[in-house]
């Protein structure tokens, strides 16, 4: 059965280029009615300007769609509150939440200044919190939302030069779990995308041009589409690129009790084997999973 979206209303940040942008093409094309929200700054984060944004809306309304251009600063609440407004004046809703803003300035840790790493966190990880902060009251009246986050394998796994971004992208999964849980009993999903496209984000990472011209935007959007679609999951985090697609999970192993008179580091050593043991791997489905199996086994012990 084919995914729509007719008569749901989305907000797409960072929507005037690369993956943001074919979000808000594909949501509107099926039927949903779409902010396309961009600062329309340099990749550093410098500048700002409306034209990328109006862009995609006239793309949207030469193939029938409905959009407004908008370009909030997604790091300024008061911005961010008036984006959400002016959706809401138009259409009386809001639906869906793409989180896809961002910027980069990559360098050593040694080299980075702080002010570098703030801005990251700050558009990263704080834009997408104001973003949602601004939705969250709505969705819950509404009883239904669909929220996306936009994370990264930087985030997941770690890139050389990107501590700031990575980071930000790590931060997002505490951020999806905290809201997973709370927005259950409204009805509103929330969930991540891990996406590598080609973007101009990603356009001088010494990908060969062959492989680059797999990583297409239209192959994560396909991702996202379904993660704010009706059916979709929640506290999700999809891993995707050049068409393949993957789920990303947060586990433990087993581990291994030590009693007290073993609570030492040459005891953590000496088991260290057992502890990193990827065969007893378990998930999780709050933050009480884990501590419950070290509890039991502490009660096991004193049995």
């Amino acid at each position: 059965m084919a995914i729509r979206f007719d008569g749901k209303v989305a907000i797409v940040t960072g929507a005037g280029n690369g993956l943001g942008r074919s979000h808000a093409l594909a949501l509107a094309a099926r039927g949903a009615r779409v902010v396309v929200n961009d600062l329309g700054g340099a990749r550093d984060g410098t500048g700002s300007s409306l034209s990328a944004a109006e862009t995609v809306v006239r793309e949207i309304a030469d193939k029938g769609g409905d959009a407004i251009a908008n370009g909030a600063n997604v790091t300024k609440d008061a911005e961010v509150a008036a984006m959400v407004d002016a959706a809401m004046k138009k259409w009386g809703r809001v639906d869906i939440l793409v989180n896809n803003a961002g910027i980069l300035r990559d360098k050593t840790f040694a080299k980075m200044e702080m002010d570098d790493f703030r801005l990251v966190v700050d558009v990263h990880l704080v834009g997408s919190a104001n973003c949602t902060k601004a939705v969250w009251e709505i969705m819950r009246q509404q009883q239904y939302g669909r929220i996306v986050c936009t994370s990264s394998p930087s985030g997941l796994y770690g890139i050389f030069g990107q501590a700031n971004y990575g980071a930000a992208k790590a931060g997002m999964i505490g951020f999806m779990n905290a809201l997973h849980l709370e927005g259950g009993k409204y009805n509103i999903r929330v969930n991540l995308l891990s996406p590598s496209a080609r973007t101009r984000m990603t356009e001088d990472i010494g990908i060969p041009e062959e492989l680059l011209a797999t990583m297409t935007p239209e192959a994560i959007t396909a991702a996202c589409l379904y993660l704010v679609s009706d059916d979709a999951p929640s506290r999700a985090i999809v891993s995707c690129a050049a068409g393949g697609y993957a789920r990303a999970y947060v586990a433990e192993t087993e581990g291994v009790y030590l009693p007290p008179a073993e609570q030492t580091p040459e005891a953590v050593a000496a088991n260290w084997d057992k502890i990193s043991d990827v065969n007893t791997v378990r998930y999780y489905d709050n933050s009480a999973g884990p501590n419950m199996n070290f509890l039991a086994k502490a009660k096991a012990y004193s049995k």
